[in-house]
C-alpha cells in the first residue's frame, strides 16, 4: 500500500485462541502490533456457537491459527460455522514454521498466509474486500 493511501478502518477480528502450547496466539498478535499503520481490535465471545447476528455483523475477519487446530477443534468448528452463516472472511495462518495446514481448514479458508506481518495485513484487507 502506498504511503498516501492511508487506511483508517479499524478491523474487528476474531483470533483463534485456546490451548496454545507454542504461544502462536501471542506471536501472531505481536505481528499485528508491529504494523503500526494497521488498526485493529479483537472481539471475544464466551461461546462463539451461541454468539448471534449482533455480535458477528461487526466482525471483519476470522483469523484461524492452524497450529492450534488439533487441540481446539470445537472452537474452530464454531468459527467456521459462523463464517459461513454470516459471510465473514477467514484468514488461515499456517502453523508457525510449517507449510502444511489441515485440509478441512484449507478448503474453507478465504485465504492462507504465513507469518510475515505485511502478508498478514494484506491478506486481512484483501479477504475483507472479497466478501
Amino acid at each position: 500500500m502506498f504511503e498516501d493511501e492511508q487506511d483508517d478502518k479499524i478491523y474487528n477480528l476474531i483470533i483463534t485462541n485456546g490451548f496454545d502450547s507454542n504461544n502462536e496466539y501471542g506471536q501472531f498478535c505481536e505481528k499485528l502490533f508491529s504494523k503500526v499503520d494497521f488498526l485493529w481490535k479483537e472481539s471475544i465471545s464466551g461461546s462463539y456457537a451461541h454468539a448471534g447476528e449482533a455480535f458477528y455483523e461487526k466482525i471483519d475477519g476470522i483469523i484461524l491459527l492452524a497450529g492450534l487446530y488439533n487441540d481446539n477443534k470445537e472452537l474452530f468448528g464454531d468459527l467456521l460455522n459462523a463464517s459461513e452463516k454470516y459471510n465473514i472472511p477467514t484468514i488461515l495462518v499456517r502453523p508457525y514454521g510449517l507449510e502444511e495446514v489441515p485440509e478441512i481448514l484449507e478448503e474453507k479458508a478465504t485465504t492462507i498466509v504465513g507469518w510475515n506481518a505485511n502478508c498478514i495485513v494484506d491478506s486481512i484487507k484483501s479477504a475483507n474486500q472479497l466478501m
